[in-house]
């Protein structure tokens, strides 16, 4: 039987919703997760950084960015043993400066995803899925990269019909 992974990011603290700062306790992001969780029998794993970015919104922007033009890759808290067992991987992450946060690219290097599909799920305020569909499929040559699902952050409490319609389209409900 297939087996899913869903590796997620996802930020709590002060966000920004639509023109307003907040602060949250649940990312949008792992909101989005938890939504997935109640539709499909996948395991989960998130991918948190040893040294998290700030608290602070616009502290964390800056570092994201900082982070992005070095192409560091931040030493993550943990890394799962294998994704052999999986088939499939649900990548969910914010966009952070059009793309991923780089602490996902530490995640995505540390395995071979060939022959692995993997669907991409990007939280945003209104950018999209940004890069990151393209970057997944030079970072993870050999896997197959379908079509992303861009959800606007601060509706991810409503997301559910979204994510049920496309996890049915790419075959896991």
């Amino acid at each position: 039987m297939a087996k899913t992974l869903i590796a997620y990011f996802s930020r709590a603290d002060e966000n920004y919703f639509g023109g307003a700062m907040r602060y949250v306790k649940v990312g949008n992001t792992e909101i989005v997760v938890n939504k997935m969780k109640e539709l499909i029998d996948a395991d989960i794993f998130k991918i948190e950084m040893k040294n998290p970015y700030s608290p602070v919104y616009m502290t964390c922007i800056e570092e994201a960015k900082k982070d992005l033009r070095a192409k560091a890759r931040p030493e993550l808290i943990s890394l799962p043993e294998s994704i052999d067992a999986y088939d499939t991987v649900i990548l969910a992450y914010p966009n952070y400066w059009g793309t991923m946060p780089m602490a996902v690219y530490t995640f995505l290097e540390a395995f071979d995803f060939t022959g692995k599909t993997i669907l991409p799920l990007c939280t945003n305020e209104g950018s999209g899925m940004g890069g990151s569909e393209r970057e997944i499929k030079k970072t993870c040559p050999g896997a197959v990269v379908k079509n992303g699902l861009p959800i606007t952050g601060s509706q991810a409490e409503r997301s559910q019909a979204s994510v049920q319609k496309w996890l049915s389209a790419n075959g896991l409900r």
